[in-house]
């Protein structure tokens, strides 16, 4: 069983697909090597500097709220630095849960439950995950 979709890109990758993407083409536009190179670096920089590259993570945890990024709600709960087991909000960039050492599944997933719940006490605010869970 084998399909084509020839889209513009976003819809194709949304989430809550009944089907797995297993390949792809990309046509790029042309730009000499150079130009490319210092997008690139560029890219690098910001992203060395805004996020917390140094430890791993799952990447960006919750999906942006009307108005606030989620990382500064849940900074301003004050949840920077917050922990269970081996599982902590960054203290670089609040949107972001990271592995200090040894977290495990469960220790993400309730940390998680605790920011949402500190966020939604303190501004009302439900926030929603950008990553997806999957059951055994």
């Amino acid at each position: 069983w084998r399909q084509h979709y020839l889209c513009s890109g976003k819809e194709i990758f949304a989430q809550k697909r009944d089907f797995i993407i297993l390949s792809a083409n990309f046509k790029m536009p042309f730009a000499p090597c150079e130009q490319i190179r210092e997008g690139m670096r560029y890219a690098l920089s910001v992203r060395t500097e805004r996020h917390p590259t140094a430890l791993p993570s799952a990447g960006s945890v919750f999906l942006k709220h009307a108005g606030k990024s989620a990382g500064e709600l849940i900074e301003s709960a004050g949840l920077m630095g917050e922990s269970i087991g081996g599982a902590a909000v960054s203290l670089k960039h609040a949107g972001f849960i990271v592995n200090l050492g040894g977290a495990t599944a469960k220790d993400v997933l309730s940390l998680v439950e605790r920011v949402k719940t500190r966020v939604y006490e303190k501004h009302g605010v439900e926030l929603k995950t950008e990553i997806e869970y999957i059951d055994n």
